[in-house]
């Protein structure tokens, strides 16, 4: 492990996830991080199983997956934080790519370009709208795999209860400490949302979300749009928080991009 996977906690968010949760964590390892959390939400597969038996350190917490990485976060200790999807692949040396991104001047925080695991074309124009929505507007997602530095998490006072666009609103807090940048490489995400959804249905479904999210509408009322169910929680916040607010919990499932 060399000084810069010493600084660095991956919190990988799951639940049942045993079809993919082996891959990650296999590819986390290679990189040699101070630590490995997957924060398992009472799955009832052998997700938690496997993520012992590969060396990580699991936290059981509610379902939500705000919840999840707020939970893991509480416990790591590495002055970097990487939020992982149970699906997502990082690229190989993602901790130098996590290092030379949050040394550019005025860098809070960052993400990894997009690559969906599926030959679709139609998914190729998404990762380019992903890429120019990153840069140009400086909102990544969390299947980008968004890093930070613990102290900065901190500050935001975490993901918190929403049970939708948990990703999109940290991001958009964290933007107002200072510049959200991608580094030079990109994650391999699974495209099982997009293929079991469709395509279009899967993007029209998420810009419905965030123009929800824009105009009010309750977390919860979001996250039934996004999957025909709504995560148990209060449902008593609606967006844009202060950083120091008491925010609510997530949603387990996977917010779509583009």
């Amino acid at each position: 492990m060399d000084d810069v996977s010493a600084k660095l906690s991956v919190i990988i968010p799951a639940r049942d996830e045993e079809a993919s949760i082996g891959r990650t964590i296999e590819a986390v390892m290679h990189g040699k991080p101070r630590e490995v959390i997957v924060c398992d939400a009472q799955s009832t597969d052998g997700t938690r199983a496997i993520a012992e038996s590969m060396g990580a350190a699991v936290v059981t917490t509610e379902p939500g997956r705000g919840r999840q990485m707020d939970a893991g976060a509480g416990v790591a200790t590495g002055e970097w934080l990487l939020f992982l999807h149970a699906d997502t692949l990082p690229p190989p040396d993602y901790p130098r790519h996590i290092s030379d991104t949050l040394a550019q001047p005025g860098v809070v925080g960052g993400a990894f370009e997009l690559h969906i695991d599926a030959p679709n074309r139609s998914l190729r124009i998404i990762e380019w709208f992903v890429s120019i929505r990153s840069r140009w507007l400086s909102l990544p997602y969390g299947d980008q795999g968004l890093f930070m530095r613990a102290e900065t998490f901190r500050q935001l006072g975490g993901y918190g209860d929403l049970p939708a666009m948990e990703d999109y609103e940290l991001v958009r807090r964290l933007s107002r400490l200072g510049r959200v940048r991608l580094a030079n490489a990109g994650v391999k995400t699974s495209a099982r949302r997009w293929l079991n959804q469709g395509i279009v249905c899967a993007t029209l479904t998420n810009q419905a979300c965030i123009i929800g999210y824009h105009l009010g509408v309750k977390p919860c009322r979001l996250a039934a749009w996004r999957d025909g169910r709504c995560v148990g929680t209060r449902d008593t916040k609606t967006r844009g928080h202060d950083a120091d607010s008491n925010h609510g919990r997530g949603g387990a499932d996977r917010q779509g991009s583009a």
